[in-house]
């Protein structure tokens, strides 16, 4: 695979500078990241008691990243994923069904280290440990 797109909580490792997941992510030609993370993101770095160093290193990092946007195909497929979940009993967070449908949408391997996008019919999955 040449593309990849991050959950949050694979971006704040790399934001966190973890050098296992900066060394697997290398093998990757496009890091992807859903606008959903971005906010995720952008949120933890204004939330932040170190919100004036966080924020432009978290705007430089988003900005490196092509962004996965949201548009009437994603919102058709999070409509999808979230019946199914519904229909299977299994719930996931919100924001990582509009995550879960950008991935399948653009047709990009989602890595993460939440169980529960397992749940998602469709969705490319790398987890890591």
């Amino acid at each position: 695979m040449d593309i990849v797109a991050l959950d949050t909580n694979i971006a704040v490792d790399v934001l966190n500078g973890k050098s296992a997941v900066i060394e697997l992510l290398q093998q990757f030609e496009s890091i992807c990241l859903p606008v959903t993370v971005s906010g995720e993101l952008l949120f933890g770095a204004k939330n932040s008691a170190n919100r004036a160093r966080n924020e432009p290193r978290y705007q430089a990092f988003i900005t490196s990243c092509v962004l996965l946007d949201i548009n009437a195909l994603v919102a058709d497929t999070y409509a999808e994923v979230r019946l199914q979940l519904k229909q299977a009993g299994r719930p996931i967070p919100e924001n990582d069904i509009w995550i879960a449908a950008l991935c399948i949408t653009y047709d990009v391997p989602l890595v993460s280290r939440d169980q529960h996008f397992e749940y998602v019919t469709g969705l490319q999955l790398q987890r890591l440990a």
